[in-house]
């Protein structure tokens, strides 16, 4: 039984990470933990889905936090203005993107930094993210 909550929390924390500007690979956790059969999944996809979520938003608040101490966006790498043209110009539905390797986690940082709309941007990054950990899932079993 004390496994379960082990390799659940293996999945969510391998999810958070990956959805932060540390590298990881959520997708293979969850693959694996899929094709083994040992759990519903539907909880697998959950679970992923908000550590990953969960984990965006972490990097959106270091977008706030940023935008706070360096106003100034020409101070920014030339990938995280290139998310900001991105999130100008398309809108907040290009957050449905942050699921992307490399170009999501800058989609959320840059997202925060403009201080789009928490809620909506929130919603809108856990479907992006859900379509992903659900096709996987589909996928694998």
């Amino acid at each position: 039984m004390q496994d379960i909550g082990f390799e659940i929390g293996g999945l969510f924390t391998s999810a958070f990470i990956s959805s932060t500007l540390a590298p990881g690979g959520s997708e293979a956790v969850l693959a694996y933990m899929v094709a083994a059969g040992h759990y519903q999944v539907e909880l697998l996809i959950i679970v992923a889905t908000l550590g990953n979520t969960l984990g965006a938003m972490t990097t959106w608040g270091l977008g706030v936090l940023a935008a706070k101490k360096f106003p100034a966006a020409e101070l920014l790498s030339e990938n995280k203005q290139k998310a900001l043209d991105i999130l100008r110009t398309k809108g907040i539905w290009a957050l449905f993107f942050t699921w992307l390797p490399v170009v999501g986690d800058v989609l959320c940082f840059a997202g925060g930094w403009l201080k789009l709309p928490f809620f909506q941007a929130c919603l809108i990054i856990l479907l992006g993210k859900f379509g992903r950990y659900a096709v996987i899932a589909w996928l694998f079993t």
